[in-house]
């Protein structure tokens, strides 16, 4: 069943030279939660409301898909070719950054200004699992969540192992890990596209 999002606040937030819908819920420290393929899916949005309901401000920024419908297989071939395309998503580099965690990292940015507390939360699903790793490059995030981080996909045992993230920002996470920022990071034992060898690495 699809899910209206009625609940949801939306909104446009502009940077990098892109506008993207966001979808807010709740009062409270910001979380960002970057919804898996192929979208904001009901499950996505139903964990979102309970990130709300814990007593935080829940931003969905719609990315791709088309929001509160079901996930299928026909949705997910609507969304996998042209997000593969993309130059936003490097679905395939080794030691390369997704360029839209640059847009995500300046939403994360005006959260924390308009929302307050102690930095900004970001929960990372699966294709966009490593996003979170990413926006540690920035003091603004102070809890990131990478579950299941499926990028780069793994055509290689080096794509297994790589945790999609360029030298010069791994430094910079490896130095705010160093001054105490934790990460989190969740994959089944069993993942297809999450490798143990990946979370080796992390």
């Amino acid at each position: 069943m699809a899910d209206t999002l009625d609940d949801f606040s939306t909104e446009q937030f502009s940077a990098q030279g892109k506008t993207r819908v966001l979808y807010r819920l709740g009062t409270g420290p910001a979380v960002i939660v970057i919804a898996e393929l192929p979208g904001i899916t009901p499950r996505v949005a139903e964990f979102a409301r309970k990130v709300a309901a814990i007593g935080c401000t829940v931003v969905m920024p719609h990315l791709f898909g088309q929001p509160g419908a079901e996930a299928s297989a026909s949705a997910m071939l609507k969304v996998f070719a042209p997000v593969c395309v993309s130059r936003e998503f490097s679905v395939l580099a080794l030691k390369r950054t997704s360029p839209v965690t640059v847009w995500l990292r300046a939403l994360a940015a005006e959260e924390h200004k308009r929302c307050g507390g102690p930095g900004v939360g970001v929960v990372g699903m699966c294709f966009t699992g490593g996003f979170a790793l990413a926006m540690m490059v920035d003091d603004t995030v102070v809890a990131p969540v990478l579950s299941q981080p499926s990028l780069p996909f793994p055509v290689s045992k080096k794509h297994k192992a790589d945790i999609g993230i360029c030298d010069a920002d791994l430094a910079r996470v490896r130095a705010r890990v160093g001054e105490g920022v934790c990460v989190l990071g969740l994959r089944f034992s069993k993942d297809p596209f999450c490798f143990a060898e990946r979370f080796e690495t992390l």
